[in-house]
């Protein structure tokens, strides 16, 4: 459930350096607003778009999922089975399941399509929990895709990008103006672009903040689809499970630090809430 949030994010910041640099070479400053604010929207949202379409590809990549073709045995033929099953009731056509190698809990759907999408879950999810618990957590991955979960983080991470590449360039034009005695904040040396690069360092981190915050918004929606599609008592069960699971993760550093535990500030940084939130909300809510 972490790594669709890690692997969007990791191809923005990779998209937001590549900005940096091509604006640098071809000379985009804070003193061509039209021609940096036109920059920083192709750049913000283009890096997005490209995350989006790639996602899939990505997510099979970053983690070795196998998409199931042909069920080798009945666990993979139930879960190929409760998949078609929620995404018929859900109203999205059916996704590719995956299966990937790892001991923790876990599972992800991705995709920048709500009828070609992707769900994949971990060899310790299948092997920790029961086939209620699991049922849930494959509702709530579905409810993620019915939702649009996706393309709706693209949007959102577009605006942030946006923003970050103008504001760190506009500031940057100030600052440099400043500290160069140039009225007309043209100065464009060393220090400049030295301080633009810090200042899409400490923007990208308040944009990240705003993404982390939508995201854990979007975790108790999904919540609620998961229960609406497999039962209410399943997917606290499911939560319940991974309360005991938490902390035994083989993904990608950048990746499992998305995780639920941590310091307030860290909190700050993730893209589910606490598990205790989860269950303490599906238990107050009226799905059966």
């Amino acid at each position: 459930m972490f790594t669709r949030i890690g692997l969007f994010l990791l191809t923005n910041v990779a998209v937001l350096v590549l900005a940096s640099v091509v604006m640098s070479i071809l000379g985009v400053n804070s003193s061509q607003m039209s021609g940096l604010l036109v920059m920083a929207a192709i750049f913000g949202f283009g890096g997005s778009i490209i995350s989006l379409l790639l996602s899939k590809f990505m997510a099979k990549r970053g983690t070795g999922a196998v998409v199931i073709t042909e069920p080798r045995n009945q666990t993979e033929r139930w879960l190929l089975d409760t998949v078609a099953r929620q995404a018929k009731a859900a109203g999205i056509g059916m996704p590719e399941v995956a299966v990937y190698d790892g001991p923790e809990i876990n599972a992800f759907a991705t995709g920048a399509n709500r009828n070609n999408a992707l769900v994949a879950v971990s060899t310790g999810l299948l092997q920790n929990m029961s086939e209620d618990e699991a049922e849930a957590v494959l509702g709530h991955e579905i409810a993620h895709v019915a939702n649009g979960d996706m393309i709706t983080m693209a949007l959102l991470q577009g605006v942030l990008n946006t923003f970050v590449i103008v504001l760190a360039r506009v500031v940057g034009g100030v600052i440099d103006s400043a500290l160069s005695g140039n009225r007309e904040g043209g100065g464009r040396g060393f220090a400049y672009y030295i301080i633009v690069f810090v200042l899409e360092m400490v923007f990208g981190l308040f944009a990240t903040m705003i993404a982390m915050w939508f995201s854990r918004r979007r975790e108790f929606r999904a919540d609620h689809g998961g229960a609406t599609l497999a039962g209410r008592q399943k997917m606290i069960a499911a939560l319940e499970r991974l309360k005991l699971n938490h902390g035994q993760s083989t993904l990608p550093t950048q990746i499992a630090a998305f995780g639920i535990a941590g310091s307030t500030a860290k909190k700050l940084f993730l893209s589910h809430p606490p598990l205790e939130e989860r269950i303490a909300a599906l238990r107050a809510s009226t799905v059966v």
